[in-house]
């Protein structure tokens, strides 16, 4: 079943939560990925070449997600400290046991689970960093790639 969007809608919709829904950042209603499930893992990765609903080019350059590694690695760090603070709190830490080890497994085991998710997280947050919410993006058109080069793009 297949989900309508409805782009004669004039609401504004909060940003972080469609970062978390890894939707367009240019009009928020589009998906940037083929398939909703992020644990479908043949095509977790398989993004839109374009936003289904304002016609966002994804792909920008050869290579622009490289840079999308710094925000997975931001995100991680951010989670397992949340998990080293609730740990803490829950569970707590002590010299005379293994309950700080038991952590370090909880949190690799965590990260591990949560890394389709993570990654595809990461993409749409670099993609925001260069593509701004237009509160009007239905008038002006997209802005043309300059740098696409089809032959070069699953080389590296």
């Amino acid at each position: 079943m297949e989900a309508t969007i409805d782009i004669t809608s004039t609401d504004k919709k909060p940003g972080v939560l469609n970062l978390f829904k890894c939707k367009c950042p240019r009009c928020r209603r589009g998906d940037m990925f083929e398939n909703r499930n992020p644990y479908a893992l043949k095509t977790t990765m398989r993004m839109n070449r374009e936003c289904p609903v304002c016609g966002q080019p994804f792909n920008i350059e050869v290579g622009f997600y490289y840079g999308s590694s710094y925000v997975s690695y931001a995100a991680s760090i951010a989670l397992s400290v949340a998990t080293f603070v609730a740990w803490w709190v829950l569970i707590g830490f002590s010299l005379q046991d293994n309950r700080f080890f038991y952590w370090l497994i909880f949190n690799s085991v965590f990260l591990i689970a949560a890394q389709p998710y993570l990654m595809r997280l990461a993409r749409t947050g670099w993609l925001l960093f260069f593509v701004r919410y237009d509160i009007n993006w239905r008038t002006p058109p997209t802005q043309q790639l300059e740098r696409v080069n089809e032959e070069q793009e699953k080389n590296w």
